[in-house]
């Protein structure tokens, strides 16, 4: 068995909703990423100090870690920390909770194959609480109807539900660079009813390569995005508005435009990319041809450029403030809120249009104002 299974947790958002597309994405090479890198240096970390934090042995991996900043300790101690806690609440329950770390978890008596590695689980007679960290801070994951934690809790309950008497799952997300904590409790019979009504099914057409193409949210974590006709075709929708003058659009037709646009410039910039790294590779595109783009001058010797701007007596170097994220990898985000924290501001956003879905709550125009009066 592969590293990956073929259905995998971190996955299950997109094949739950466009089951064909993991035998559609099977050609493609897994390239990796560096946040991929930097997120499994993170785990490593926070396996490290969870350890330490509950008196088991432990070596210091900090050496070996590419990523390693002030930053990622600070989260890594952080999460540790928050173990700790849930363990104590655990204990008001139970008085000996079973803590089990990087715990492989088999959920393949509903996908195929199917297997992942749960950061944290806390059992606590009744309860179990899976608990996983997020070294992310571009999306905020919610544990809310995760699939990805649902399939973790399955994973759990296949160990620990014939031994304890579970009723009910909780599932945690720890995300502290985007200062997120999102648990979600569920009972174990909605789960089950999940796995056997939503999850086995929907898993058997996505291991047989069949069921529908669905375009979504989830196609930016796909292989295929590049070339999926179903995603081309759902963005090229918005051709049968022929893009006419905006005075010529109704309402509805902005309204419709909206909601697709953002998709459209996501699948946009995808194919400019797909197509420009082919070209590279050596493909041809008709019409299309490979030049270099703008560049700007720069110095071939620092040093050396320093050193003669100096002899001529002049100052080659400038002072500039390091930015806030800057700022709080380097000295660490306690301290940079402990020193730093009196001298931060957060000026009122730019107004955005979003979804009504969205969590923010919306602003005060002027002509609200004005009908207010």
């Amino acid at each position: 068995m592969g590293k990956h299974a073929l259905l995998s947790a971190s996955s299950s958002h997109r094949w739950l909703n466009c089951p064909p597309s993991v035998r559609l994405s099977e050609s493609y090479e897994d390239k990796g990423s560096s946040y991929a890198a930097e997120g499994t240096d993170a785990h490593t970390l926070c396996e490290y100090k969870l350890k330490v934090a509950l008196g088991l042995p432990a070596k210091d991996p900090t050496e070996n870690l590419t990523y390693f900043s002030e930053e990622m300790e600070e989260c890594a101690n952080g999460y540790a920390a928050y173990i700790l806690e849930q363990v104590e609440t655990a204990k008001e329950k139970c008085s000996d909770p079973v803590v089990l770390i990087e715990q492989r978890l088999d959920f393949s008596k509903y996908v195929e194959g199917g297997f992942g590695t749960g950061d944290c689980l806390i059992i606590a007679d009744s309860e179990i609480h899976v608990c996983d960290y997020k070294h992310g801070q571009g999306i905020l994951v919610e544990a809310e109807d995760n699939p990805q934690m649902k399939l973790y809790a399955l994973g759990a309950l296949e160990i620990f539900d014939g031994i304890y008497d579970i009723d009910t799952v909780s599932m945690t997300i720890y995300q502290p660079r985007r200062n997120n904590i999102s648990t979600h409790t569920v009972s174990k019979e909605s789960l089950y009813q999940w796995a056997n009504e939503i999850l086995k099914p929907t898993a058997e057409l996505a291991f047989a390569g069949e069921g529908d193409f669905k375009c979504g949210d989830w196609c930016g974590f796909c292989k295929a995005k590049y070339e999926c006709r179903t995603r081309a075709e759902h963005n090229m929708e918005l051709a049968k508005y022929d893009f006419k003058r905006p005075p010529l659009l109704d309402d509805y037709e902005v309204e419709d435009i909206l909601s697709k646009i953002d998709g459209l410039i996501s699948w946009a910039s995808d194919i400019k990319d797909y197509a420009l790294q082919s070209a590279v590779s050596g493909k041809q595109w008709n019409g299309w041809k490979l030049v270099e783009g703008r560049s700007t001058r720069r110095f071939t010797d620092e040093a050396a450029v320093a050193k003669a701007v100096s002899a001529e007596g002049f100052d080659p170097y400038e002072q500039k403030l390091l930015g806030i994220t800057a700022m709080t990898s380097l000295i660490g985000k306690k301290r940079f809120e402990d020193v730093l924290g009196s001298y931060i501001e957060k000026p009122q956003g730019k107004s955005t249009l979003v979804p009504e879905s969205d969590k923010r709550p919306p602003i005060n125009t002027v002509q609200h104002d004005f009908n207010e009066i």
